[in-house]
């Protein structure tokens, strides 16, 4: 199973706001469960799904594969709002998991979470790193570190983030961005809150720390010098007889 994706609901937003990032999805009603009706649905062209959440009975849908595979291939849609069109009704929802065939690797189920007023949600935004060209460190050779490129935050669904910005121009070698560093990050609130975690790192350039490794290893295995041989003193002749020397 892939691109497996959760958010938790909270507490907090108002419907009656214009909704923003929205994308239009139609879909057919299906009616019964199961995976005999989920396979007569792929038979006939369709990816079968379930709306489900907010306290109300699942919803059985039906979705072209084109459309899937388009909001799969773009970026950031596990922050992307949708709104499905079934048969008159709109739902509001965000995609919580996508189900792949092992062969073909099409999607073969998609699972979507309702959203209900008054509930803002947990989402995952991904990181746009920019300006890799201007960073002082990357050009002297250094490699980036990228230790998150989605960080889960809480947010209001009226104002998902498409994604977070982290500027690297002024990036040297051993340098980070942290959390307080990304842009495009206001109303949002990171779910780990102890800390200003880091996002990504300029590490050292490989051949650096090679050849200062080299040089470590080839200091130690040098042989130490002999010492020079000190000269010894003239011994000094023994006094002979009767005092004279």
């Amino acid at each position: 199973m892939r691109f497996a994706c959760a958010w938790r609901l909270t507490t907090g937003f108002d419907w009656a706001r214009p909704m923003a990032n929205v994308t239009t999805l139609s879909a057919d009603i299906r009616e019964r469960a199961g995976k005999g009706p989920a396979r007569a649905t792929r038979r006939a062209g369709k990816v079968p799904a379930v709306i489900y959440g907010a306290k109300q009975q699942p919803s059985l849908i039906a979705l072209d594969p084109r459309d899937v595979i388009r909001e799969l291939h773009r970026g950031g849609w596990q922050s992307r709002l949708f709104e499905i069109n079934a048969d008159g009704a709109t739902t509001r929802a965000l995609i919580r998991e996508v189900q792949f065939h092992p062969v073909s690797d099409k999607p073969v189920h998609v699972d979507f979470q309702r959203l209900a007023p008054g509930q803002p949600i947990r989402v995952a935004v991904s990181v746009h790193f920019e300006n890799e060209g201007l960073s002082p460190g990357l050009k002297r050779g250094g490699v980036l570190n990228v230790v998150r490129h989605t960080v889960e935050v809480y947010a209001d669904p009226d104002h998902i983030p498409e994604q977070f910005v982290a500027d690297l121009r002024t990036l040297n070698i051993n340098d980070n961005v942290r959390w307080s560093d990304l842009t495009g990050t206001e109303g949002a609130k990171p779910v780990i809150a102890d800390r200003d975690f880091v996002v990504c790192t300029v590490a050292a350039p490989s051949k650096m720390t090679e050849a200062a490794a080299e040089t470590a290893v080839t200091a130690a295995a040098a042989p130490i010098p002999a010492a020079a041989p000190t000269k010894a003193a003239p011994a000094k002749a023994a006094p002979g007889k009767g005092g004279k020397k």
